[in-house]
């Protein structure tokens, strides 16, 4: 099974625990929690993927992590199944879709704007209201600067892409003066 597979079914399981129980911001924070945990621990790599090590070993490790960062039991109980199922190793990627559903949940979209330059705050907040309008859902701008695209804005909603750089147009000029 892919990882993605793994994290979306994981993912899913984990959300809709948080809605039934009405808990879901705290059990997103908890996985959060986790995931950086996990993330910024080598020592934490090495234990959950070494297969010499009892299992019993391995969920009193997360249960006592759980308990350093302080996790709502249903939040430790889903990290006590991910290491019972020698899954915890997908976390940050289940944790990147329970983002995701908990967004599409709240009729959020995040986009990414890349600019030549930073944005001001008054022209972000306009294109944020532009987007939304466009889309219909609230958008939440990640913004980015690159100084390569000369001019001009790149937009990433989900797997759509809006390309206004100087370097797109001048590429879309450059095609079709040598086509005529």
């Amino acid at each position: 099974m892919s990882s993605e597979t793994v994290a979306h079914r994981y993912a899913q399981a984990i959300f809709e625990l948080g809605v039934e129980g009405s808990n879901l911001p705290t059990l997103l924070d908890d996985m959060r929690k986790l995931a950086e945990a996990y993330r910024e621990s080598p020592e934490m790599h090495k234990m959950m993927g070494n297969p010499l090590i009892p299992e019993e070993a391995r969920l009193a490790a997360v249960h006592e992590i759980a308990e350093r960062l302080g996790l709502s039991p249903l939040g430790t109980n889903a990290a006590g199944l991910l290491t019972h199922r020698k899954r915890i190793s997908a976390l940050p990627a289940i944790v990147e879709e329970l983002d995701r559903l908990s967004d599409e949940k709240a009729g959020v979209a995040r986009a990414t704007v890349i600019s030549a330059e930073p944005l001001s705050e008054a022209y972000a907040e306009r294109l944020s209201q532009e987007l939304s309008t466009v889309t219909g859902m609230k958008v939440v701008l990640d913004r980015k600067h690159d100084p390569d695209l000369l001019a001009g804005l790149v937009v990433r909603i989900g797997d759509q892409v809006i390309d206004g750089s100087a370097r797109a147009r001048l590429s879309a000029l450059l095609t079709q003066l040598l086509s005529a």
